[in-house]
Parts: structure tokens; C-alpha cells; sequence
């Protein structure tokens, strides 16, 4: 997904909006992709070369199933081995193969991102959005304001997942359920490719929570740049 210059000034002045009623600071970031999770197509791979190749072994396999690879088949002879050694030795070699064979195959499916994302267990997901949001909101500097009422909106597109967090000075006054309309709010823009939309209402949502808790205070300063992020 493309973010046009337009895109950047129309949550940036939804952010100003929001900022009007609270002394909170409300910050968005957009991560393409949080995780490659190549650990995970490793998982499944790994898995599938080792489970999937004993449903043959009922099925009669051995080193005749692949006559074309050249010194498995039945015509060759080892010399002082017994030839039940040597089948062994041949059955085992072409097992290997097969596994090998799978565990490529199983690898590279998983690698195509709709696949990937099917594959990969929701909890992990959620852990790793959830560290690469806590990451951004430390890397913004977030944490660091006067009153400790700093909150990060963040999207993970190719998770489909979305994270608010808030800093210490709210979560003594509000509950981390109160973000669960501008969450999920933003998710459902999230899967539409209504980004953008989804961004604005979720602003909206954390900026009348916001408001309710911490009003503007006198000389109240903007400590955090109104403005998206996308990394």
C-alpha cells in the first residue's frame, strides 16, 4: 500500500483534531510487516518432512519408488555387503530425498504471504506486533512525556493487526478495554484497504477517551509531532 502526501496530512490534522480537547499526545505508525516469520515456514517445513513421508512406509516404499536417481536403483552391487545391508542403505537414501524433497516444497509454500498468514499461529502474531508496537512507542519517544500521556496507534498491515498502546499517566485513569472500539474500528478499515479511514476514526476514538481523563492543561505543549509513520 501506497501513502501519498495527502494521506500523511489527513491523519496528521485528524491527529491536531484529536489534540484539541486533551493534553494527551497521540501518535500513528503503519509497519509494512513486523516479522518475516521465516522461523515459522522453517516450523512447518521441519514438521512436514518428518511426519509426512511415514504415511509411505505402510504403502510398501522403497528404493524402487525412485528408479531414475542414479545409484538407487535395484542393478548395482556393493561389494562384501549383504545385499539386504544394501537395500537398507538404499531405502534410507531415497527416504532422505523424499524428506528433502518435502521439506523444500513445504518451505517455499509457505512463503507465499496469504499462505504464510494462514500458517502461522494467532497468539505469535499478536506477540510480535505487540513487541514491534512497544519498539515504536519507546522509538518516538513516547514514554517521555511531561504527564506520561503518550498513545501509539499501530498498524501491522501484513498481520491485519492492530495495537493501541498507552503510556503509564493513562493506565492509572483508564482501562487498556476502552481502546477496544478504536481497535477495532481500525481493523475492520484494515481489511477493507480503507486505511486511511480507519486511522482517522481511531484517532477520534483515543482522542474523546483522552479528553474525558486529561483536558487540555494551560500552556499545554504539542511534545509530540502530529504526523504518520510508516515503516
Amino acid at each position: 500500500m501506497q501513502f501519498t502526501s495527502e494521506d500523511h496530512a489527513q491523519v496528521a490534522a485528524a491527529i491536531a483534531r484529536a489534540e484539541e480537547n486533551t493534553s494527551g499526545e497521540i501518535f500513528c505508525v503503519v509497519a509494512r510487516q513486523v516479522s518475516s516469520y521465516r522461523d515459522v515456514s522453517l516450523a512447518w517445513a521441519a514438521a512436514a518432512a518428518l511426519l509426512l513421508p511415514l504415511g509411505l512406509i505402510p504403502l510398501g516404499f522403497g528404493a524402487h519408488w525412485l528408479p531414475g536417481l542414479p545409484g538407487l536403483g535395484g542393478d548395482w552391487q556393493a561389494a562384501h555387503v549383504a545385499a539386504r545391508d544394501v537395500q537398507i542403505g538404499q531405502a534410507l537414501a531415497a527416504y532422505a530425498l523424499i524428506q528433502a524433497a518435502v521439506f523444500l516444497g513445504v518451505f517455499l509454500l509457505t512463503l507465499i504471504p496469504t499462505v504464510r498468514r494462514w500458517v502461522t499461529p494467532a497468539p505469535l502474531k499478536r506477540t510480535r506486533v505487540r513487541r514491534a508496537a512497544l519498539q515504536q512507542f519507546l522509538a518516538h519517544g513516547l514514554h517521555l512525556t511531561e504527564a506520561r500521556t503518550g498513545v501509539l496507534i499501530f498498524a501491522a498491515l501484513a498481520d491485519h493487526q492492530v495495537e493501541v498502546i498507552a503510556d503509564h499517566g493513562i493506565h492509572a485513569c483508564v482501562s487498556p478495554e476502552v481502546w477496544a472500539d478504536a481497535v477495532a474500528a481500525l481493523t475492520a478499515d484494515l481489511r477493507r484497504d480503507r486505511l486511511v479511514e480507519g486511522l482517522e476514526q481511531a484517532i477520534a476514538l483515543c482522542g474523546a477517551v483522552l479528553a474525558e481523563q486529561f483536558p487540555p492543561r494551560p500552556a499545554d505543549a504539542n511534545e509530540v509531532p502530529d504526523r504518520l509513520v510508516v515503516i
